[in-house]
């Protein structure tokens, strides 16, 4: 079907005309590109001046207790330092009037640590990183076991368990 039609455009009457203004399209084209400068997207967008100000803290989260995988580990983030909050007299949560507050926690989160700082630089952004934290797990040494081999571990399984039924009298 497509290769029909590609021959059907290929020989209509208006492919030599297409063919002669594609030199001028290019030329257009080509000046269509702007070089984006740092600070650049922040200026156009329309946000706020106060906002442009920002900084921002990059960080590489720390892997939660209950993640077994390493799926979500690795990834860097910007979080905003906020700063108007308040105590909610009613209910004692804490609020806050600054609409960046917590953008940063679901939203920004990049591959690498150099994407989130070109993100910061392009948006004309301050930015202070965080050092990350390596996690090194040292070797397992079988020296090391909680049933010690020898007469200790006899200590453990004195009764025999293979098919019969026990019970512990306290």
């Amino acid at each position: 079907m497509a290769s029909s039609l590609q021959r059907i455009a290929r020989h209509s009457p208006l492919a030599a005309y297409r063919s002669s203004l594609t030199p001028i399209w290019r030329q257009f084209a080509s000046e269509a590109l702007v070089e984006i400068k740092p600070g650049e997207i922040g200026m156009v967008s329309g946000i706020p001046d106060e906002h442009l100000r920002r900084r921002v803290v990059i960080f590489s989260p720390a892997r939660t207790a209950s993640q077994q995988g390493s799926g979500k580990v690795g990834r860097w983030k910007i979080n905003f330092l906020s700063t108007q909050k308040w105590e909610n007299p009613l209910m004692g949560w804490t609020s806050t009037g600054d609409p960046y507050a917590n953008v940063g926690d679901s939203a920004l989160s990049f591959e690498s640590e150099e994407a989130a700082k070109a993100f910061a630089e392009k948006h004309g952004w301050e930015y202070t990183k965080t050092p990350s934290r390596s996690i090194s797990q040292g070797g397992l040494s079988w020296a090391v076991s909680p049933f010690p081999l020898g007469p200790i571990m006899n200590k453990f399984f004195k009764y025999s368990t293979s098919g019969e039924a026990f019970s512990v009298q306290l």
